[in-house]
């Protein structure tokens, strides 16, 4: 178990993103730079661990962010929540080898899978996985009724984590 407070993140993915795929959007720019901050942020307040569920889109966003943190701060700890084996099966290429140079980073030690198969709620388990580790939630959400995010947003509040929602289209932050 890591120590000190932990800060886990859940956001779309690229098709969910006003943006979709293209990162050199302003908007997708400008939403990288609010994941920064609120990284520095947190880590300000006395986070030191931060995990990803790894996804493409807002959590590969994340994982970088707290990358570019751990280059100034180097007590931060990277976490990759993976949810099976084969989480990049049907991805781009190029969105596949950015997984692993994030994974690469992080090294084994700091590498939790958390089911050794894919199921169709391994994706679930593991946005459970890391709202049970956690105090602090950070969101790319847009306000949607459903999905992956939707859910696991509901569960960190469920269990009382402070929340931050940075919703896309407007690039407002909540707290």
């Amino acid at each position: 178990m890591p120590d000190g407070k932990i800060c886990c993140f859940t956001g779309h993915r690229p098709k969910g993103l006003p943006w979709g795929e293209d990162e050199s959007a302003p908007g997708c720019m400008a939403a990288k730079a609010l994941l920064a901050q609120e990284v520095e942020r947190a880590w300000q307040e006395g986070y030191r661990t931060f995990v990803s569920g790894m996804a493409m889109g807002g959590d590969l966003y994340f994982a970088e962010a707290v990358m570019a943190c751990q280059m100034v701060h180097r007590d931060i700890v990277l976490m990759a929540a993976i949810p099976c084996p084969d989480q990049t099966r049907g991805w781009p290429r190029e969105q596949a080898e950015r997984y692993q140079r994030i994974l690469n980073w992080i090294g084994p030690e700091h590498q939790v899978l958390v089911q050794n198969q894919y199921t169709r709620d391994c994706m679930l388990r593991r946005d459970e996985y890391m709202v049970d580790l956690s105090q602090r939630i950070i969101a790319l959400y847009d306000g949607r009724s459903s999905g992956g995010t939707r859910y696991t947003l509901e569960c960190a509040m469920k269990k009382g984590l402070e929340s931050i929602i940075i919703d896309p289209y407007t690039l407002k932050v909540f707290r």
